[in-house]
């Protein structure tokens, strides 16, 4: 897994859960997980790339594209309730190095 998802899952362990950013000036897009794990594949043709653990009721995972550069970080719930936390363009996987290799 690359290095950078490890601080990435760190900062979204500090995210407040959705209703308290629902308060806030962001509005969350939350749904059944297979039907926005479905707009990511066929809108932006995002596949899964990294995933961990939020606790122990959230999944957090990275879905990016090679061929358009899209990008989406996802929350989900026990209850399958998927919500979009990030997304962005320029995605680039990078390898991981050896340990005691800069980065």
């Amino acid at each position: 897994m690359p290095r950078f998802v490890f601080p990435l899952l760190a900062i979204l362990l500090a995210i407040p859960p959705a209703p308290a950013l629902a308060q806030g000036r962001a509005t969350l897009i939350c749904g059944q997980r297979d039907q926005i794990l479905g707009q990511l594949r066929t809108r932006f043709g995002e596949e899964l790339r990294a995933t961990g653990l939020a606790g122990p009721t959230r999944i957090v995972e990275l879905f990016a594209s090679d061929a358009t550069g899209s990008w989406t970080i996802t929350v989900t719930s026990v209850d399958g309730t998927t919500c979009l936390m990030a997304s962005g363009q320029n995605y680039q996987a990078t390898a991981p190095q050896p340990p005691g290799e800069p980065t």
